[in-house]
């Protein structure tokens, strides 16, 4: 039997950092960096308190996020030894539960309906490994994690980091 991954998709394999600069700049007419976001926390990301809830409340934010760099491939890959489960906590933003859904079946085409979860708090997943970026998620899971990085968690040092799908599937080549 497969072991289990628990992948996140925000921040994960939907580069939502991007579409949040690109939506600022076009809102408010400033360009940010990811540069200019390390280390702060998502309220104080941008000058404007509430943005990103704000931004993530619209309609369409969410079918219209990049893909993570190296994602479709590496989800691939891992599907070859692993059974592969895509988690979001999408209950804060009803809106979105549909936007990712077909977001998901766009970009992932392979990965199961049945291997979607939509929950409001992921501390009920049991898998084998969990891949998220925020340690909210990570600190109370029972497997394995992986924190892919992101501006708001790179003072976190107290779980496994992956900086891009590159290093994750060097992660999991170690666990096959």
């Amino acid at each position: 039997m497969k072991k289990t991954i628990a992948i996140d998709m925000d921040g994960v394999l939907a580069d939502v950092e991007t579409h949040f600069l690109n939506w600022y700049e076009s809102d408010y007419g400033k360009r940010f960096t990811k540069t200019d976001l390390i280390g702060k926390s998502e309220e104080d990301a941008f000058p404007k308190a509430g943005v990103i809830k704000k931004f993530a409340a619209t309609p369409n934010f969410f079918s219209t996020v990049p893909v993570m760099e190296g994602a479709e491939k590496a989800i691939a890959a891992l599907q070859q030894h692993f059974e592969v489960y895509i988690v979001s906590a999408a209950m804060e933003f009803p809106q979105s539960l549909r936007e990712k859904y077909y977001w998901l079946e766009a970009n992932f085409p392979d990965i199961h309906w049945k291997n979607i979860i939509f929950c409001g708090d992921k501390s009920i997943v049991n898998t084998d490994y969990m891949i998220d970026d925020h340690i909210k998620n990570l600190d109370y899971f029972k497997g394995k994690t992986l924190l892919f990085t992101a501006f708001h968690n790179v003072t976190v040092t107290h779980h496994t980091r992956a900086n891009n799908w590159k290093e994750v599937l060097t992660f999991f080549e170690k666990e096959i």
